[in-house]
């Protein structure tokens, strides 16, 4: 059997021995095989210099692994860092009621959305948004921005984790007590104190260990110069670790998730059921469950639910896209996401009692309020649960198994966001990577080595300042903004009735009633009003539950960490509205939000017709001859091309060559024969 290569592009693929386009939803020739596939069906083909010839694109080996590289993502630090802080925040219990509101109306359509413009295109966010609507390619192109952010900062979390990690194996774990050198005269601990509520201005040693070991924390970050080179060797380790774990592409993701997506489940559970027996754990109980409706009516408890959604569920950063751009295009998305929707709000609500159980037993045994016990930033993490385990028989183990727990789910989520940067690079430059980097693997490590000198700044002295400016501006700031133009850009402008042909299409089954008025009203109207209320009660971002405030010109660098994603939509429409066809700003505007993806069956000109939804049943349609060049600055991909004929007309590709010879009962070979000999006729 002669081997052929195939070339995948949205919605088809060109066979080069047979010089015709078949389209994605038709079953491929028999004859038309591909490269031995690698790890139960990772494939990977020549990569065309022309970005609209990309390689065949990798596949998950089964749905188990997408299902968990989503649930890593969504249950990551968001889940056990962010949601019980902002529940504190937000009044307790009553947070989850605009959680659970804009988790239903913004969360689940959203990744619903994601994942369906990914599998459907098979490109990440920058490609899938490029072929929905040009105009708005510059919002995928800032979901990598923002990626690319949180990288840098989210491996100084996994650094701080393995610090602790190592810190943990010793006979007795070092924030356990005082009297270390690091420890001041304000260390106090409630043992020495018996029946004493916590004096003023002192601090546990939990807090000193954080503050004076680990961080060696200065005055503010005009005072930053001073390495900790202890966290930049963890950061050096945190990255060999990503780099290993993603070099091969999901070949190798893939295999790590098994373990570090699962296993905190365990250990989460464990700790759950822990926590809820400590002396005070009701005192925590009784305060998250205490609702203080009057919040409800404060926008930023709002603000507050949307971001941790975004920020839990993976929205408008990319990830999802990336995701399901390497699923099979049959695969059933809505059952995914249900999957992850309900597994990341039940992780959630756990986490959050699992937490204030915790501080209601420091705030007991320290004689203390819940407010005094609760650190914001990293803090949470790195201060309260640490100084629980200290009071835990065999702390030393459990501090090995949450520290080794916070590492597998920085490492889930850290895995995500760098994935989506190196899919958007190799889709975008696929034959300049393969001639000038030697391939993936390089391109990987250029991208891990330059993550991690850009977070070098935040294992300084000054480097929590750092942390939480990058935190506030691009986890909140930035992703509110980039979310409503993802939306409109896909449900308005390429159109969410033609997405969900789309679905239908891969599934067999359109989208509900549902999904339909969150993607056309209800998600992008609640995004657009949160961002406006985020605007109108902007505040500074501040260190130390308040008490540390940023200098002007630290806000003005959060500002440009903030541009540096919100100025890729502007900055990308101008550069397409300009080079876009036409001589009038009508036309030009036209062609600038027109999708380059057939949304039409080629073999019968209709949009639900029975040749796609008999899925991969249908025979193969041979319909149109691969193009010897493509014109450029066609904003229709493959409509116009040279005739192969060679006699220089132009012919549009979704039209038969020979309509006056073609006939139903033609199987392929007798038609590529009549290609062939009228060619030689010509």
């Amino acid at each position: 059997m002669q081997k052929s290569i195939a070339y995948i592009i949205p919605q088809g693929f060109y066979d080069d021995d047979r010089n015709a386009f078949h389209f994605r939803f038709a079953k491929p020739p028999e004859d038309v095989t591909y490269e031995d596939e690698i790890d139960g069906g990772s494939t990977e083909d020549e990569a065309d210099d022309d970005d609209y010839l990309k390689p065949r694109r990798q596949h998950w080996s089964n749905k188990l692994q997408f299902v968990l590289a989503c649930i890593g993502y969504s249950v990551g630090l968001g889940s056990i860092w962010r949601f019980p802080y902002l529940c504190y925040k937000s009044g307790g219990a009553v947070f989850l009621i605009p959680y659970a509101i804009i988790m239903v109306f913004i969360g689940g359509p959203m990744l619903y959305m994601e994942l369906a413009v990914g599998q459907f295109t098979g490109r990440g966010p920058i490609g899938a948004l490029g072929h929905l609507c040009p105009l708005f390619k510059g919002t995928g192109l800032g979901s990598v921005v923002i990626s690319f952010l949180l990288s840098t900062y989210y491996s100084v979390i996994i650094a701080y984790g393995v610090y602790y990690f190592f810190t943990s194996f010793r006979a007795k774990i070092p924030w356990e007590g005082c009297g270390h050198t690091w420890n001041t005269r304000y260390c106090w601990m409630p043992n020495s104190h018996t029946n004493q509520s916590k004096p003023r201005y002192t601090q546990s040693p939990a807090e000193e260990f954080y503050d004076r070991k680990v961080l060696q924390i200065s005055s503010g970050i005009e005072d930053f110069l001073g390495m900790r080179w202890d966290l930049v060797a963890c950061l050096i380790f945190a990255w060999i670790l990503v780099y290993f774990a993603i070099w091969k592409s999901i070949k190798s993701s893939a295999k790590v998730r098994y373990f570090t997506a699962t296993f905190p489940f365990v250990i989460i559970v464990i700790l759950l059921i822990k926590s809820l027996t400590l002396e005070g754990a009701d005192r925590g109980m009784r305060y998250f469950w205490r609702p203080k409706f009057e919040l409800l009516l404060d926008a930023k408890v709002w603000v507050n639910a949307a971001s941790q959604t975004f920020n839990s569920m993976g929205c408008a950063f990319g990830s999802m896209i990336c995701f399901a751009s390497y699923n099979k295009y049959n695969n059933n998305i809505l059952q995914d996401t249900i999957a992850v929707w309900l597994v990341n709000g039940i992780t959630s609500l756990v986490v959050g009692v699992f937490a204030f159980a915790t501080i209601g037993n420091i705030a007991t045994e320290q004689g203390t309020s819940i407010e005094d016990v609760i650190d914001d930033g990293p803090g949470l993490i790195f201060v309260v649960y640490p100084q629980a385990m200290a009071k835990m028989p065999a702390s030393q183990l459990w501090a090995v198994f949450f520290f080794f727990m916070l590492i597998c789910l920085a490492l889930n989520s850290q895995f995500a966001i760098v994935e989506v940067v190196v899919t958007s690079i190799q889709d975008g430059f696929p034959g300049w990577i393969k001639k000038h980097l030697m391939g993936h693997e390089i391109l990987v490590l250029i991208i891990c080595i330059v993550s991690l000198l850009c977070g070098i700044p935040c294992v300084t002295k000054g480097g929590i300042y750092f942390f939480q400016l990058i935190d506030h501006y691009a986890a909140t700031i930035s992703i509110m903004y980039l979310a409503f133009f993802e939306v409109i850009a896909i449900t308005w402008f390429y159109g969410a009735f033609k997405l969900c042909r789309n679905v239908k299409t891969m599934t067999g089954r359109h989208p509900g009633m549902y999904i339909k008025f969150c993607w056309l009203i209800a998600t992008p109207l609640m995004i657009f009003a949160l961002w406006v209320f985020l605007i109108i009660d902007y505040e500074p971002p501040t260190y130390n539950n308040g008490r540390y405030h940023y200098p002007a010109w630290a806000i003005a660098i959060g500002w440009v960490i903030a541009s540096l994603s919100i100025f890729c939509i502007p900055i990308y429409m101008m550069v397409v509205f300009l080079n876009a066809e036409g001589s009038s700003f009508m036309e030009k505007l036209k062609n600038s939000i027109r999708s380059d993806l057939l949304d039409k069956c080629p073999e019968c000109s209709q949009m639900d017709c029975e040749c796609v939804l008999k899925e991969n049943e249908a025979s193969p349609m041979l319909v149109v001859p691969k193009p010897q060049e493509i014109i450029k600055g066609s904003t229709r991909l493959y409509e116009n091309a040279q005739n192969p004929q060679g006699d220089g007309s132009v012919q549009k590709q979704d039209e038969d060559p020979f309509p006056s010879e073609r006939n139903d009962s033609m199987t392929p070979s007798e038609y590529d024969n009549l290609h062939e000999g009228r060619n030689e006729t010509k």
